[in-house]
């Protein structure tokens, strides 16, 4: 489960830096947090 998070977080910060390389900020914003909030290494909402 830990390693299929860390698959999502990584998709989800990489999405974010595209957005914002795309101008998107806000969205940039909001996936790269939620990325990290996703993530194992980051203080995991689901647990």
């Amino acid at each position: 489960m830990a390693f299929i998070l860390w698959i999502i977080a990584v998709i989800l910060v990489v999405s974010g830096i595209f957005a914002l390389i795309r101008k998107q900020m806000l969205w940039g914003i909001v996936l790269i947090v939620v990325g990290l909030l996703v993530g194992p290494g980051g203080t995991s909402i689901f647990g």
